[in-house]
């Protein structure tokens, strides 16, 4: 009969700490740091909107703001066609004459 105790695993939880430590840093630095940055930008994007600003909302629709109150805008997509959005929709901000280009 063999009764041979198991040798025990020397440093279980340092190898643990050594292969778990990195896989969070590359994670960190991998999704969330660069998430975090795009959330930021689209923060400040959101805070500078001004009257008369072209804008793309997060939908694809294209237009001009033409009242900002609080957290919602109204938006002119055509003439005498308004629609409201939350600020938070708005994707991004359009160089002027964009919407104006597009329909020539």
């Amino acid at each position: 009969m063999f009764l041979a105790a198991a040798a025990p695993q020397g440093g279980g939880l340092m190898s643990f700490l050594v292969m778990f430590v990195p896989l969070i840093l590359i994670m960190y630095f991998m999704m969330i740091r660069p998430q975090q940055k795009k959330m930021k930008q689209h923060k400040e994007m959101v805070s500078s909107l001004e009257k008369g600003d072209e804008v793309m909302t997060t939908g694809g629709i294209l237009g001009r703001i033409n009242k900002i109150k609080d957290d919602f805008i109204v938006v002119s997509i055509a003439d005498g066609i308004e629609i409201k959005f939350q600020k938070a929709a708005i994707a991004q901000t359009l160089p002027k004459g964009t919407i104006k280009s597009i329909d020539e």
